[in-house]
């Protein structure tokens, strides 16, 4: 797991480990980046199921609730199967430009 720090948005990019594992330790470490927005980026995984991406359907849950943002970059996955509570596009660009669009909605009250 790399993590980096773009302003207030966190990017957390999964190259090994399993799901599971990366959700766990996103759980552990989750006071650390609370405050920002998150970008997970699973681009280097091949396999990536529908069952992957619902793992972190908790996480995001909780994230978005707090009046943030979290997005997953994903280029191996059929986005039409996603369930709505959960964002997940197809390229880092688009996920700034969620996070952007998501802010606004913030700023307005929406």
């Amino acid at each position: 797991m790399i993590l980096d720090q773009n302003g207030n948005t966190s990017i957390i990019t999964q190259e090994k480990a399993t799901i599971i594992e990366l959700v766990k330790k996103l759980q552990a470490l989750y006071p650390k980046f609370k405050n920002n927005n998150i970008i997970v980026v699973l681009t280097t995984l091949n396999e990536l199921g529908l069952q992957d991406i619902v793992e972190f359907l908790e996480v995001s849950n909780m994230h978005r609730a707090s009046k943030q943002s979290f997005v997953i970059v994903s280029n191996n996955i059929n986005l039409e199967n996603i369930p709505d509570e959960i964002i997940v596009v197809p390229t880092i660009q688009e996920a700034y430009d969620i996070i952007e669009m998501e802010e606004m909605e913030r700023d307005l009250g929406f």
